[in-house]
Parts: structure tokens; C-alpha cells; sequence
């Protein structure tokens, strides 16, 4: 599994894709907490806290996870190596774990700079004001089991197909209906009646977990929506 996951970061960082995966996550968050006008940008908010940051951060997600996990196992049926893959000395669930930690860690990379806008909104609290510190690591901690749980969705959706686009939107789409879509559903009068839908998607923990108390159920929830999909992947390269 190590193996795998050595290789996966050597391949991201070989190439363009792991410089530019982080330099468009980071560029992104930038221009819109920090240079676009809108209800984003941090200066114009009113308040010197991070919740325009984490309120966009798992929508950018969305897009980002997906186009790093689609080539996983994708490239490798249009390369014609699966076959190979699958005939060295090491479980299908070890290759499933390696290439899903090595899009983790890339995205995780990626998360690691944006600790700088924690020090700028400290910076611009007055004497005063506090910023809170708890909201703020609850956010973070809700973040990487949020990306961890996005991962998992495209390592699976990755082994679909052999065709890196169409496993990259079933991968958005998948993660757009669990972080949005009971949320959406739950709106509505038709299924007005299943009170905890909006539970069951990815946005109500990841709410609660950003008010800065770390819920067993959310952690349950996210760790169980990343097993699930990762048990999904080792079934379906088993099969295919």
C-alpha cells in the first residue's frame, strides 16, 4: 500500500497536476475571500472570522477532489495496466487504500497554506474582538473528513470507467447530491415528512462540526460515507 501511495504522489507532483490542483484551490479561495466583492470576501463581511472560507471551501471541494481521483484507477483500464495492477502480491483493498490516501494527502497539501488566513484575520480583530479559535479548528477538522468522504466518492467513480471526464462529473455529481442534495430534498413539502433527511447529507455535519463541537455522529457519519465508498471501489475493481 505504501508503495502505491509513493507512486501516486510521485505521479502528481511529476507532473502539472499536483502544483496545479493546489495553485487553483488556493487561487480561488483567495480571489474570493480576499479580492472579490461578494458576500465571500472577508474585509467586506463585517466581521474578522472565517466562515465565508468555509462556507466556499467544500463547494471548490466539490470540483477539485474529483478531478484529482479521476485518473486513479481510470488511467490505468485506458493504459491496459489494471490487469498488471491486480496480479502483484498485494490485496485489491491495499490498492483501493493506497491511490485513495495519495489524493487525500495531495488535497490535504492543499489545505495546509490556507492556515495563513487564520493569522490575517487575527491580524485584523482590534483590541476588543476575539477570534474564535474553537469555531474555527471544528471547521478544519470538519474540512478534512469532508474532503477524506470526497475522495472516497471519486476513487470509486474512478473505477466506472476507463474515460477520466466521465469519471470526473459522476464524481462531482455524487458529491454535489451528498453534500447538497437531502438538503435540497428535505425543502421540500413531498418529503416534508422524513424529518432527518437533511441529515442524512454531508452539509448538516459539516455545519455542526464548524460550530466547533466534534459530534460522534459526525465523525460516524463521515467515517462510515468513506468506508462505504471505498468498500464500493475494491467490489467493483473485483469485478471488473
Amino acid at each position: 500500500m505504501i508503495a502505491i501511495l509513493k507512486k501516486e504522489i510521485n505521479a502528481f507532483f511529476a507532473s502539472p497536476i499536483g502544483y496545479l490542483v493546489i495553485a487553483v484551490f488556493l487561487l480561488l479561495n483567495g480571489l474570493f475571500l480576499w479580492v472579490f466583492k461578494g458576500q465571500f470576501n472577508v474585509l467586506d463581511f463585517g466581521f474578522a472570522d472565517l466562515s465565508s472560507f468555509f462556507l466556499l471551501a467544500p463547494w471548490i471541494l466539490i470540483f477539485l477532489v474529483p478531478a484529482v481521483t479521476m485518473r486513479s484507477f481510470s488511467d490505468e483500464k485506458k493504459q491496459g495496466t489494471m490487469e498488471l495492477l491486480l496480479t502483484k502480491p498485494i490485496s485489491k483493498l491495499r490498492i483501493v487504500l493506497g491511490k485513495y490516501f495519495g489524493a487525500l494527502l495531495l488535497i490535504l497539501i492543499a489545505l495546509v497554506p490556507t492556515i495563513i488566513y487564520v493569522f490575517t484575520v487575527d491580524a485584523l480583530v482590534d483590541a476588543n474582538g476575539a477570534v474564535d479559535y474553537g469555531s474555527i479548528a471544528g471547521s478544519y477538522f470538519g474540512l478534512v473528513f469532508l474532503a477524506a468522504a470526497y475522495a472516497a466518492i471519486g476513487i470509486y467513480t474512478s473505477t466506472l470507467t476507463d474515460n477520466q471526464i466521465v469519471a470526473f462529473i459522476i464524481g462531482v455529481f455524487i458529491c454535489f447530491f451528498f453534500y447538497f442534495g437531502f438538503e435540497g430534498l428535505s425543502n421540500y413539502a413531498l418529503f416534508g415528512d422524513i424529518i432527518y433527511l437533511e441529515n442524512l447529507g454531508m452539509a448538516a455535519h459539516f455545519d455542526s462540526m464548524s460550530r466547533g463541537v466534534i459530534d460522534s455522529r459526525d465523525l460516524l457519519y463521515f467515517i462510515s460515507v468513506t468506508i462505504a465508498f471505498l468498500v464500493l471501489a475494491k467490489l467493483n475493481i473485483k469485478t471488473n
